[in-house]
C-alpha cells in the first residue's frame, strides 16, 4: 500500500474494502482528476500529496493560487451589493456623527458575541457612544425580545443593529417599531417571505437577495456592515479635522473566530476571513484572545483547530452555562489583567458545561437506545435538561447516529430545543415550516442546525412533521459515508507530510482536514484519559510509530475496539497533526473510524 513519506494510495468505491465501520460508515476515497492534480503539482510546484487533495476537493487550476493564498483584496465583496446595506450604512453614518448611543443585540453564541464585539470596537474608534446587550439563554431566550429592545429606547438609544439575530423576531420588532426604535437586522439564519418591522435588514439569505455570499457567518456580515459604515463616514468628511479613521484589519481575528467557530464553508470570502484572521490572531494583539489561549493552555501558533475545539468552547461556555455577555466583554477588554478574570470564568464554565453535557448526554443516548431509531431523526428530550448544552447534544446523537437529531429540554408545559443536520437534509427549513404549521411557538435556523420552542402536547405531532419533510428531502436511505483522501503506513505520517498538507488550511466546513487511513495498524497501550477519550500508540507494518486518540470514544464501538485490542491490525482513519509536548514535537493521530483488515 502506502510506504513513502508522502505516498497517498486510492483505490476502489468501498476503501479498502470496508463497507461498514465501526462507526457504521462506509469508507470512501475522494475523487481526484489526475491531470488536474499533476497540472497543479507542476504550474505551482506542489508535492504530488498537495495537488491530489487540491483536486479532490474540486479546485481547479485557475482556483489553486486564490486558494492556497486567499486575499481580502481578491474576495471580499463591495458590502453595498447587499440589499439595505446602503440604508443601514446611512443610518449608522448619521448616528455616529450626531453623537447617537448605538445599541447593539447580539446572539449568545461565539457568532454572536463575535458579531457583538467586532462592531463595539469598529463604533466605539469612530467615536460612537455603545450599548450592547446579549440576553440571558434561560430568562430571555434567544433572539432579540421586546422588553430588552424597549429598556434600549427608555435609555435614550434610538438605533438598534442586531446581530446574528432578528431575521424571525417579528413580535419583538413591531414593538420596537412601535417605539420608534430604528432597527437594523444583520443576520444570516433563512429568512421567510416576509421581513420582520425594520429600519433595514441586511441579510446575505434574504429570498428576495440575489448575493454569492449566503455562506457568510453573522460576523462576516457584521464586518461588511463596518467596512459600508467606514467608507460612508469618510465619504461625508467624519474622518477630517485630525479624527484618524481606524484600520479594520486589526479586527480580523475576532472575525475569523466567529467565523470558523460557527461552522460556515470555509471558501471563497469566508477563506480569506479566516486565513487573514489567524494571521492576525497569531500576533496575539486582542488581550482577550491571548488571555482565553493561555488559559486554555495553548502555546504555539493558533490555528483553525484551537479556535473550533478550544477557544470556541469556552466563549460559547458564558452563554450556555454562565453569565451570556462574559464572551463580548472578553473579545472588547483591553485591560490585560480584566481579559484574564474573564477568560478564567470562562474556562470555569467550560469546566461546568462539560460535566453537565456529560450528564445530559448519558440520558439522551438511552432514550434514543431504548427504541431502536426508525426514519431520518432522532429526538430526544427530558425534563430539567439544561437548555445551553442541548445544541452540543444534538451535534453528539447526529454524530452517533448518523442522522438529524433534535434534543428539547423540557420546563414544565414547554420545551425549548436545538436541532444538528447532516449533509444534504435542510434542518432549518423544515423548522421555520412547522413554525409556520402552528407546531412551534418559535423557530428558526439554516440547513445544518435549528433552534426552536415547542409545547409539551405538540411534540409527537412535530417528530412526525420533522419526519416527513427530512423524508421528502431524501433521495435514497441515509447512507452515512466517511470521506478519505488516500491510505498511509503509520511510518508515512511524517513531519514533513503534516506541515505540507497544512499549506491547505484554515480546514473547517466547506475545506476539511485531509483524512487518511492509518493502514494495517496495531494499537498499542490503549487507556483511558479525559472525559472519555481513547489515548494509544500506532505502530505500522514497517515499524513507523505514532500517538494516537479517540476523541468521547470510550463508551462507543470504536473506544471499546481499541480498549479491547488484543494486537489484531486494524484500518484506522482520521487526522494528522503536529503535537508539541515537553518540548518534542511529533505527529498525532486523530482517530474517527476503524475497520477490521478485509480478506
Amino acid at each position: 500500500m502506502a510506504g513513502g513519506k508522502d505516498e497517498v494510495v486510492t483505490i476502489g468505491e468501498a476503501f479498502l474494502g470496508v463497507e461498514r465501520s465501526l462507526t457504521g460508515r462506509r469508507w470512501q476515497v475522494s475523487a481526484v482528476d489526475e491531470r488536474q492534480a499533476l497540472a497543479m503539482c507542476q504550474r505551482l510546484d506542489l508535492p504530488e500529496v498537495v495537488g491530489r487533495v487540491l483536486a479532490a476537493r474540486h479546485i481547479d487550476l485557475d482556483q489553486a493560487s486564490s486558494f492556497l493564498n486567499p486575499t481580502l483584496r481578491e474576495l471580499l465583496p463591495d458590502p453595498f451589493h447587499l440589499l439595505d446595506m446602503r440604508k443601514a450604512a446611512d443610518r449608522l453614518a448619521e448616528a455616529v456623527r450626531g453623537g447617537e448611543t448605538i445599541g447593539i443585540f447580539g446572539d449568545y453564541d461565539v457568532d454572536g458575541a463575535t458579531s457583538s464585539a467586532l462592531l463595539s470596537r469598529f463604533f466605539s474608534a469612530v467615536g460612537a457612544g455603545v450599548r450592547v446587550h446579549i440576553p440571558d439563554r434561560m430568562t430571555e431566550g434567544y433572539g432579540p425580545n421586546a422588553p430588552a429592545l424597549l429598556a434600549m429606547r427608555a435609555e435614550g438609544v434610538r438605533v438598534v443593529a442586531t446581530v446574528d439575530c432578528g431575521i424571525t423576531a417579528f413580535e419583538a420588532l413591531d414593538k420596537a417599531g412601535e417605539a420608534g426604535l430604528d432597527v437594523i437586522v444583520i443576520d444570516h439564519h433563512e429568512a421567510e417571505a416576509s421581513m420582520p418591522r425594520a429600519f433595514a435588514v441586511v441579510n446575505p439569505n434574504r429570498l428576495d437577495e440575489d448575493s454569492p455570499h449566503g455562506h457568510l457567518a453573522a460576523v462576516g456580515v457584521a464586518f461588511l456592515l463596518a467596512v459600508a459604515v467606514h467608507k460612508t463616514l469618510r465619504e461625508t468628511g467624519w474622518f477630517e479635522n485630525g479624527r484618524r479613521p481606524p484600520d479594520l484589519m486589526q479586527w480580523l481575528d475576532i472575525v475569523a473566530l466567529g467565523t470558523i467557530c460557527d461552522v460556515v464553508p470555509l471558501v471563497g470570502v469566508n477563506r480569506a476571513l479566516a486565513a487573514q484572521g489567524l494571521k492576525v490572531m497569531s500576533r496575539r494583539t486582542n488581550p482577550g484572545i491571548a488571555a482565553l489561549a493561555d488559559v486554555a493552555g495553548v502555546g504555539e501558533r493558533l490555528d483553525a483547530y484551537h479556535v473550533g475545539y478550544i477557544l470556541g468552547p469556552r466563549v460559547n461556555a458564558g452563554g450556555r452555562v454562565g453569565q451570556a455577555d462574559l464572551g463580548v466583554r472578553l473579545l472588547t477588554s483591553d485591560d490585560p489583567a480584566d481579559a484574564t478574570r474573564l477568560a478564567q470564568s470562562l474556562d470555569s464554565y467550560n469546566k461546568d458545561r462539560q460535566e453537565i453535557e456529560a450528564q445530559v448526554l448519558l440520558a439522551a443516548i438511552e432514550q434514543v437506545e431504548s427504541s431502536v431509531p426508525e426514519g431520518p431523526l432522532v429526538v430526544a428530550y427530558g425534563e430539567g435538561w439544561h437548555p445551553g448544552v442541548i445544541g452540543i447534544i444534538a451535534g453528539r446523537l447526529k454524530e452517533r447516529y448518523n442522522r438529524p437529531a433534535c434534543v428539547i429540554a423540557m420546563d414544565g408545559a414547554e420545551g425549548k430545543g436545538s436541532g444538528r443536520s447532516v449533509p444534504g437534509l435542510d434542518l432549518g427549513s423544515a423548522i421555520i415550516a412547522a413554525r409556520q404549521a402552528g407546531l412551534l411557538l418559535k423557530g428558526g435556523g439554516h440547513a445544518m442546525a435549528a433552534g426552536f420552542s415547542v409545547a409539551r402536547d405538540r411534540l409527537e405531532d412535530l417528530r412526525r412533521f420533522l419526519a416527513e419533510r427530512l423524508t421528502a428531502q431524501m433521495s435514497g436511505p441515509i447512507r452515512p459515508v466517511l470521506p478519505l483522501d488516500g491510505a498511509l503506513d503509520a511510518g508515512g505520517a511524517t513531519l514533513d507530510l503534516v506541515e505540507t498538507l497544512r499549506r491547505l488550511g484554515p480546514f473547517g466546513s466547506g475545506n476539511a482536514e485531509p483524512r487518511f487511513a492509518i493502514i494495517g495498524a496495531r494499537v498499542v497501550a490503549p487507556r483511558v484519559v479525559g472525559m472519555g477519550h481513547v489515548a494509544c500508540q500506532v505502530t505500522g507494518r514497517g515499524g513507523g510509530r505514532l500517538k494516537a486518540i479517540a476523541f468521547r470514544a470510550a463508551d462507543s464501538d470504536l473506544g471499546h475496539a481499541l480498549l479491547a485490542n488484543d494486537g489484531t491490525p486494524l484500518h484506522l482513519a482520521g487526522t494528522l497533526r503536529i503535537d508539541n509536548w515537553q518540548g518534542n514535537t511529533n505527529v498525532q493521530l486523530f482517530i474517527e473510524d476503524a475497520a477490521p483488515l478485509m480478506g
